[in-house]
């Protein structure tokens, strides 16, 4: 199957595009750790990488896209893009969470040492709170969907199993469990997602358009008595 694939949620934007071979599947990658500018970097970049692919836009049979959580920017950067390739091509989109590809790219790292352990992908989303989705054991079976939340909150609703909390907000789940006397591992506190490693696993085909996952309104609101009247 041909895929594009792509993510701009965090701080990284990164781009797959991957395709059979008669030796399995070949693939083409590209990352830029940037917390700023992916509206400016990821339509060069996919370009970059459907270079080396040995077929064009109109020869792409699936796009997936991230739909957060992440910044309100980088979100609807990647779902436009999504949207606009798939208007072009006609190639359906499919979506995953931001932390489901941070999941698979922590999986790419530790292997076997998730084991059956719950594999928390926490992600500092500032004010004291975190995104967080949890994944049972390298099988990555989501446990919920993603939620914002608080370290205690979610480290409690994490209950008695062994966890490895990976991402910006780890460390601080690692140490709101332990502090509740729950085991605990924080690694790869930068941890960004990576599509490379979500590119040729099998995801339902909808028939909807993505749309961005927010966990938290928007902190831009109207100014009250600040519009003009309206001329008659």
């Amino acid at each position: 199957m041909n895929t594009l694939a792509f993510d701009t949620c965090f701080g990284a934007c990164s781009v797959g595009v991957t395709w059979s071979t008669p030796k399995g599947h070949a693939g083409a990658y590209r990352i830029e750790q940037i917390e700023r500018g992916h509206a400016e970097r990821l339509m060069p970049m996919i370009s970059d990488a459907m270079s080396e692919a040995p077929f064009g836009f109109d020869g792409l049979d699936r796009i997936i896209v991230t739909t957060g959580p992440g910044t309100f920017t980088g979100q609807r950067v990647g779902i436009a893009a999504a949207r606009a390739l798939s208007l072009a091509t006609g190639a359906p989109v499919v979506s995953l969470t931001s932390l489901a590809v941070m999941a698979h790219t922590a999986v790419s790292v530790l292997g076997e040492d998730i084991g059956d352990k719950v594999l928390a992908v926490a992600v500092d989303a500032r004010r004291g709170e975190l995104y967080l989705q949890a994944f049972a054991g390298a099988g990555l079976a989501p446990l919920g969907e993603p939620v914002l939340t608080t370290p205690e909150d979610a480290a409690r609703g994490l209950g008695a199993a062994d966890v490895i909390a990976v991402g910006s907000g780890g460390e601080a789940l690692a140490d709101a469990r332990r502090a509740q006397g729950l085991a605990a591992t924080a690694t790869l506190s930068a941890l960004q997602p990576d599509v490379r490693y979500i590119c040729d696993i099998e995801l339902p085909l909808g028939s909807a358009l993505p749309r961005p996952l927010y966990l938290r309104p928007p902190d831009a609101k109207p100014q009250d008595g600040a519009a003009f009247k309206r001329v008659s």
